[in-house]
């Protein structure tokens, strides 16, 4: 199927009555210099009159040359008004186009799926359609375009006709809907590798990360596959790609975990930053500690609750962890709040997690409330004003405790460059202490397959101590 069509006829002949003609010539393509947006051309002549096609990409460009050349050499006669061959008219009215579908899929999916999710599922469908549309007439700046499609055209609810969508968005969006691909063109593999392509870089141009790439394009796979169950596809189009998959790192650098004693180093720095009077890190230094001492994801900390907490006198305590608070924002959460609330990462709704933790996590636990008192809704941790504990504080109050307790040299390094860091080296401090992988999976809210292959990881200073057991072990002198 072609991209959208601007015929450049200089002239529409039999004053607008349609005239069949085989008298075609059909012209290389050619990058266009008359526009600062990279884009290519294809021009041809019917009939003495010239046409042409703007794509944003010359693979485009030359799929659709290709069909005319195919339509000529087969005999078919081109039509003087539209330009094209019949089977090129482009699609009927009543086809479903590529950007109905999009936000019939997003329609579809929205209930079922985490606020993380609908975030993705946007920004895979943003990527694809600022692809597939051409540079007809009256094309939105590719910002402008950008912010109708990330955040009102695949946010169900919103879109053309709502009170509070600016007017550059609203006709962003009217301009699309009248653009768009009929969703058959992805049956054509030059129009299925330009959508793919278009995962691979990011908003600024500059190349996605292999990660970022991979969930991409299942999230593509999943709505092309939405396609196939309402019957506009065979099969689905994106098997016909060859697709070179970029290899993910699925193992953690083994430079960010750190040991016990830079834990303790880090967390007491947490205490330190901020003001006496405003306390910003020692409201946050036990919700660190949850995250190394009970292995606790950032949004599971978020959320801990003081219900959630076993904190006895004496020896360990426990966590029966229901509920995460994973940061999202307002646009793809059912309660318009930046964080979500959500049941445990890979568990059944309502399902519960125990985590036994060390006395020292007890102390640290009793010692906060006592300081900070609970939230109004019972969680432990929270902002000056209550709020839940965002994402850019924490990860700010981190960047500046590293400064406090690290050399230079493992402030420039990956060392626990993320609080994310000190669950990876909870895990690995586990793993190392010889505690069975199935309890430290139970414990980690992991499948014991992806915890060897992601968290057994060495501690900072574990290689020297297994180099001197292996030397030791050379200078054994078995006749002795």
């Amino acid at each position: 199927m072609l991209a959208q069509r601007l015929p450049g006829l200089a002239s529409q002949p039999g004053g607008g009555t349609r005239v069949k003609t085989f008298d075609v010539r059909i012209w290389a393509v050619r990058k266009n210099t008359s526009s600062k947006k990279s884009s290519y051309q294809v021009r041809w002549v019917v009939a003495g009159q010239v046409c042409y096609e703007t794509f944003r990409t010359k693979a485009l460009a030359e799929g659709f040359r290709a069909k005319l050349i195919t339509a000529s050499r087969e005999g078919e006669p081109f039509d003087t008004t539209t330009g094209l061959p019949e089977a090129l008219s482009g699609p009927r009215q009543s086809e479903l186009t590529w950007y109905e579908f999009a936000q019939m899929y997003t329609a579809m999916k929205w209930p079922d799926v985490s606020a993380k999710q609908r975030d993705s599922m946007s920004e895979t469908l943003t990527a694809v359609t600022m692809a597939l549309v051409g540079e007809r007439p009256g094309r939105p700046a590719d910002e402008v375009l950008w912010r109708a499609l990330r955040r009102w055209a695949f946010v169900p609810g919103t879109g053309n006709g709502q009170p509070d969508m600016p007017a550059r968005e609203a006709v962003a969006l009217t301009w699309v809907g009248k653009t768009s691909l009929p969703l058959s063109a992805l049956k054509d593999p030059v129009t299925m590798r330009a959508a793919l392509d278009a995962l691979k870089v990011k908003k600024d141009g500059t190349a996605a990360a292999a990660e970022t790439v991979r969930r991409k394009r299942a999230v593509l796979f999943n709505v092309l596959g939405y396609a196939v169950e309402r019957g506009e596809f065979v099969d689905n189009p994106i098997k016909a790609i060859e697709w070179r998959r970029m290899k993910v790192t699925k193992t953690v650098d083994r430079r960010v975990v750190v040991n016990p004693r830079q834990t303790r180093e880090l967390l007491t720095a947490v205490t330190y930053v901020g003001t006496y009077h405003r306390a910003r890190g020692r409201r946050l230094a036990a919700m660190f500690a949850c995250m190394y001492y009970a292995g606790l994801r950032p949004a599971e900390a978020v959320g801990l609750r003081e219900s959630d907490c076993h904190l006895p006198d004496q020896g360990w305590g426990r966590l029966i962890l229901a509920k995460t608070r994973p940061s999202a924002g307002k646009r793809w959460t059912d309660s318009r709040e930046v964080h979500d609330s959500r049941g445990l990462k890979n568990r059944p709704k309502d399902d519960t997690r125990i985590v036994p933790i060390p006395p020292e996590l007890v102390t640290i636990l009793t010692e906060h409330i006592t300081e900070f008192g609970i939230a109004a809704d019972g969680r432990l941790f929270r902002s000056e004003q209550g709020a839940v504990v965002s994402s850019s504080t924490y990860f700010r109050v981190w960047a500046q405790a590293r400064t406090l307790a690290l050399t230079p040299a493992q402030v420039a390094s990956p060392m626990a460059q993320r609080p994310y860091d000190l669950r990876h080296a909870a895990l690995s401090t586990w793993l190392n202490a010889g505690v069975d992988p199935t309890e430290v999976a139970e414990r980690a809210g992991n499948s014991v397959e992806v915890l060897l292959s992601r968290y057994a990881k060495c501690l900072d200073g574990r290689t020297e101590i297994i180099n001197r057991r292996i030397h030791a072990a050379l200078q054994d002198d078995p006749d002795d």
